[in-house]
């Protein structure tokens, strides 16, 4: 029999598989391209603050500050002299100075007060900063191979004049140096460049490099004696010394300071050859030392910087050498003529006639000089006259910078022996 017609019937007979539910394959390529399997799309998503940002609701705009008052405006005077303010007090404030004498010349005295308790200080390194870290250091740390007390004056003074020149353009290297030292009674000096003078240290440095076996700067065919090898080294020039001078200069210090404190013990005891004399190596790094401090101190003046003298301990080194070096130039003028004769001859070792030498200052000490005979022995039951100078002055002395007559000095005693100490002090110095 027929049945009713299905309203839903098309007139097709679906067809369905025999058997149980067939579970679909994976998606093809091809499926995704067809449109019937798009997905729906998505909503358009709000906007979102970034990640990490505070959240903030929606705020009135801000109704303008008032102005301030002038009370107000004055209490922040203080801050503003100390650049304590924000932005806009600080606007504020200079606005009303504009406007307001008397805060303006409060402004004005609180400004330099601040001056006063914040005074300005030079950006430069303190010359002696260098030495006040390396002893700091090694202080808590011993060096593996320490230098050699005698030698580290010289490395001191190396540094403190490469600190110096480090910041010279060309022009400062072509600066004038007038060289200053005493000879035969009478003061003389010699023009020279800055350069020139780190040139002339290079070379006098260098009889230090050959008693150690090392180059000498000047090669094999160097003439002897400190001043001849300036002189050859100078008119041998090619052209005028520029700042390439430095490096070498530089190099060599690092190597004699490099080499002795390698050598260990009993290298002090080496002889290093003048010319006119001959000193212990030990004695030479001193000498070398209170050379390179005179030079620096001639090259600071040339191009009008400050320089200060030696530590304390290092200039009690250098003054302590000349004290010790007073007897032989004493009887070398004698020999030449110019000191009074010895006043009675003493053996070796016997105690003779004696000034005691009283230095002031920082590196100050005392020491009593033989004056008839370098192999006498100083007493201070002998002692004939006395002499106090101060430490720098005496260096300045020794090195040639002032004569003996502008040495000011206490002087008490035999005049004689103390014109004759004064001068030999000052034939110390040399070219």
């Amino acid at each position: 029999m027929n049945g009713p017609a299905d309203p839903t019937d098309d007139g097709f007979e679906e067809q369905r598989p025999e058997g149980p539910p067939r579970i679909p394959g994976p998606r093809g390529a091809a499926d995704d391209l067809d449109p019937r399997h798009a997905p729906d799309p998505l909503p358009e998503p709000s906007p979102q603050p970034p990640s990490g940002a505070p959240r903030t609701l929606p705020q009135a705009p801000s109704e303008p500050q008032p102005p301030r008052t002038h009370a107000v405006l004055k209490s922040l005077l203080g801050a503003w002299a100390l650049a304590a303010c924000s932005a806009e007090e600080t606007q504020a404030v200079e606005d009303h100075l504009t406007e307001c004498a008397p805060c303006a010349e409060e402004a004005l005295r609180l400004r330099d007060a601040v001056g006063l308790l914040h005074p300005e200080e030079s950006l430069d390194l303190k010359p002696l900063l260098r030495s006040r870290v390396l002893e700091d250091c090694l202080g808590k740390r011993p060096a593996r191979i320490p230098v050699p007390a005698w030698a580290t004056p010289y490395d001191t003074e190396t540094a403190r004049l490469d600190a110096l020149l480090r910041d010279f353009g060309d022009s400062e290297w072509q600066t004038p140096v007038r060289l200053k030292w005493f000879e035969e009674e009478r003061r003389r000096t010699r023009r020279a460049t800055v350069a020139g003078v780190i040139g002339h240290l290079l070379t006098v440095d260098g009889l230090i490099a050959t008693a150690l076996g090392l180059d000498d700067p000047l090669g094999p065919e160097a003439p002897p004696g400190a001043t001849a090898r300036t002189e050859h080294y100078w008119s041998s020039a090619a052209q005028p010394l520029t700042r390439q001078i430095r490096e070498p200069w530089r190099e060599q210090g690092h190597t004699l300071v490099r080499t002795v404190s390698f050598a260990g013990r009993g290298v002090g005891e080496l002889a290093v050859d003048y010319g006119a004399f001959a000193l212990p190596l030990g004695d030479a790094f001193l000498e070398r030392a209170f050379e390179c401090w005179v030079h620096a101190w001639d090259i600071a003046e040339a191009v009008d910087y400050p320089y200060d003298p030696p530590s304390g301990p290092h200039l009690n080194r250098m003054i302590d050498l000349a004290a010790r070096l007073l007897p032989s130039a004493l009887a070398h003028r004698r020999r030449a003529g110019l000191a009074a004769p010895p006043r009675g001859l003493v053996a070796a070792g016997a105690p003779g006639r004696t000034l005691h030498l009283e230095i002031e200052g920082a590196g100050g000490g005392s020491w009593d000089i033989a004056l008839d005979s370098p192999a006498a022995k100083p007493s201070a039951e002998h002692t004939v006259a006395r002499i106090a100078l101060d430490g720098a002055e005496f260096c300045q002395l020794a090195a040639g910078h002032i004569s003996p007559e502008e040495a000011a000095v206490g002087q008490h005693g035999d005049r004689e022996a103390i014109r004759d100490v004064l001068f030999a002090a000052a034939s110390l110095s040399r070219l």
